[in-house]
């Protein structure tokens, strides 16, 4: 997948990262990464921090993100930009999905 042209979602594999929480990594070279996420509702992205810098963009559902201690809801149609080493997290309240862009690439996620 790592700088292929073309990267169909459909045969790329769903892997659980978390409980009601599942990713795929989609297109990606070194220096930039995107992947799907879909959550059920309740389930949490625990706050955590990267030295990346990550754009989220809400395909589907209702998110409540946390960002540097300040919390928002977010749905279908909105995107949230993170810096690096910034503290984030999420709560699901209606089951969704998001894409998430990162630079550089996440080696951890390959």
């Amino acid at each position: 997948m790592k700088g292929e042209a073309v990267v169909f979602g459909s045969k790329s594999p769903l892997k659980e990262v978390g409980e009601g929480v599942r990713r795929k990594i989609l297109a990606y070279s070194d220096d930039l990464m995107l992947c799907e996420l879909h959550f059920d509702r309740g389930a949490i992205g625990a706050l955590h921090s990267h030295p990346h810098q990550q754009i989220t963009y809400i395909i589907s559902g209702e998110f409540e993100f946390e960002i540097e201690g300040v919390k928002t809801v977010v749905k279908a149609g909105d995107s949230l930009y993170k810096k690096p080493n910034v503290v984030h997290g999420a709560l699901c309240l209606k089951a969704g999905s998001l894409l998430d862009i990162f630079t550089p690439m996440r080696e951890d996620f390959v």
